[in-house]
């Protein structure tokens, strides 16, 4: 920036003269102007080509906006649906549940004519169910009861279930303690309606099941008289073969 503090400038017009040194004041305002156009001008292009681009990636955001809410309102909509389907199935089951505790109750009357040996005092085993876990010969087990009978009390009492097969090539029996860890109060029942008891059993891996003995035993006590109830079932008819 040196050389432009020796520029002299009373020095240069006096040299130029008064009419060329106003040629050259205009000529460099001119192409100050000129410049200063020229690059406003580029920017203001610039500028321009940005907001477009801007305006296009908005337009484009508010596109996507549109289609995701579009989704979210179809996939709530579709939740709704499911929502209320479910709704429905759980009500129809347990309507089935209420129908199916009815008939339950109507046919008590005619087992305790015809069989009395499938009821205890009004107490019946419903449903006996296994299940295979993934270690083997290891099985989930559940027991339903139901009172059938309209009582104002309580059916209070426990189960006891073992295993009759085969072993070493010999007819054999495997009791309660066994086959499972479950304790005399995780057996115990105390219904009004229906009560479910689950478990785990353990099936030595030579022995070979024939079929699940299952009792259920009502104590005697001050508002109950002593009963129990025997059921046999088969194993191939509880474990379905995979």
């Amino acid at each position: 920036m040196n050389w432009l503090a020796k520029i002299n400038l009373p020095v240069v017009a006096k040299r130029l003269g008064a009419f060329k040194s106003a040629l050259l004041l205009f000529s460099t305002i001119a192409l100050c102007l000129f410049v200063g156009y020229r690059i406003g001008n580029y920017f203001h292009s610039f500028q321009t080509q940005t907001i477009s681009q801007q305006k296009l990636r908005l337009d484009e955001l508010y596109h996507q906006q549109n289609e995701n809410l579009k989704h979210i309102h179809t996939l709530e909509l579709e939740l709704e649906v499911e929502r209320i389907a479910n709704q429905r199935a759980q009500q129809t089951i347990k309507a089935m549940e209420v129908d199916h505790f009815a008939v339950k109750k109507q046919l008590a009357f005619y087992e305790k004519v015809m069989a009395p040996e499938k009821q205890a005092d009004g107490l019946v085993i419903d449903q006996v169910a296994l299940e295979p876990t993934e270690s083997e010969n290891h099985y989930r087990f559940s027991v339903v009861l139901i009172q059938q009978t309209l009582k104002k009390r309580y059916a209070k009492g426990y189960i006891e279930f073992s295993l009759k097969g085969s072993q070493a090539n010999r007819p054999a029996t495997l009791k309660l303690e066994q086959i499972s860890q479950l304790s005399k109060e995780q057996r115990s029942f105390s219904l009004k309606y229906f009560q479910r008891i689950e478990g785990d059993l353990t099936v030595p891996a030579d022995f070979i099941p024939e079929s699940l003995e299952i009792k259920a035993v009502l104590p005697k006590g001050k508002w109950q008289k002593y009963s129990e109830l025997n059921e046999s079932y088969p194993w191939s008819a509880l474990v379905k073969p995979t």
